[in-house]
């Protein structure tokens, strides 16, 4: 039990009468409104647990029903799916009883590649200006013009490369190379809306380098390319290799772009020029039409979607990983 505690006021220096001073006990003192933010902030914490588990686990529900189940065709033969006939085959035809996941994967792997290729460059280049060589006032300007690009709708991607990037590529490359659905541009375009995710997480990974190396290098005698590429860029590393592996992650799970300009077909080539289903596109795709509860294509969308959803989620674990074993810390 708390116990009130008093003390003689004429005992304390500078005073002349005494009196009885009431002291707070010294307990913990309940405070409900702290109690109420805290049990708010843990909810927060819960539901977002809770959202990522639930996830996991109806994917995985419907997943599994797309091995145990039995389907019979129209001459009433019965067929069955394996794990291997998933993992190993190469054919994707749902129709014909052929899922093997390959072609999706590799049209997956394909485009975000080709995304990669335009985001690493032209995204790192535009956060070493911003960071090292543009003025206050330019990349005050610049920054939020970059993260205003960022917001832009995916759908709108998606007409400019079958509108724009499609018939460019056509014009340069010739009609008879480049389809009018194909990975490629799909890529390209994809490359360019990731770009200012790139751009935006590395130049503040750059920011974050103390300026105090920056200083030493320069009083070294190096130049400022010198002490961008030998000083900053590896003081920055683990926040641009976490900027990267998101960006990646943010390019496998990217849907309207590729739905729209990429093609619906099961492709397993390495020509970029033709047209593929990716992942997201086959989901997308085939999720908008009417199916029947455990039929072999309505089983197969959450396959591939548990597949998705564990790549993603292993590259933002391997993201974790990198920052913490390639952090630099400075006192």
């Amino acid at each position: 039990m708390d116990e009130q505690i008093t003390i003689d006021a004429s005992t304390l220096p500078g005073t002349r009468a005494a009196a009885s001073v009431p002291l707070m006990g010294l307990g913990k003192q309940t405070r409900p409104a702290e109690s109420i933010i805290q049990g708010f902030l843990f909810l927060c914490g819960f539901m977002t647990i809770f959202t990522t588990l639930a996830i996991v686990f109806v994917l995985g529900r419907e997943s599994l029903l797309l091995i145990t189940s039995r389907y019979i065709d129209e001459s009433g033969t019965i067929h069955t799916v394996g794990v291997l006939d998933f993992v190993n085959s190469t054919e994707w035809q749902p129709h014909r009883y052929m899922v093997g996941v390959a072609p999706l994967v590799s049209a997956t792997m394909m485009s975000s590649l080709i995304a990669m290729l335009v985001a690493l460059p032209f995204g790192l280049g535009s956060a070493i200006y911003l960071s090292e060589y543009a003025r206050p006032g330019v990349r005050n300007s610049i920054k939020p013009v970059l993260e205003v690009l960022a917001g832009i709708p995916t759908v709108v991607y998606g007409f400019f490369a079958l509108q724009f990037m499609t018939p460019l590529m056509q014009d340069m490359l010739g009609r008879d190379v480049v389809e009018i659905f194909n990975i490629a541009s799909a890529g390209l375009v994809m490359g360019i809306m990731i770009l200012p995710l790139v751009a935006s997480m590395s130049e503040d990974a750059l920011s974050a380098v103390p300026y105090s190396l920056r200083e030493a290098s320069y009083g070294l005698g190096c130049t400022k390319l010198e002490t961008t590429i030998r000083v900053v860029l590896p003081s920055a590393v683990s926040g641009i290799a976490a900027a990267l592996i998101i960006a990646v992650s943010r390019a496998i799970g990217e849907t309207m772009i590729m739905a729209i300009a990429a093609g619906a077909r099961p492709n397993l080539s390495s020509d970029p020029f033709e047209s593929a289903w990716t992942m997201t596109g086959y989901i997308a795709s085939i999720s908008g039409g009417d199916l029947a509860y455990d039929t072999l294509d309505y089983n197969s969308i959450f396959a591939v979607g548990l597949l998705l959803f564990l790549m993603t989620l292993g590259l933002n674990i391997l993201s974790r990983y990198v920052v913490v074993y390639l952090r630099e810390e400075y006192d």
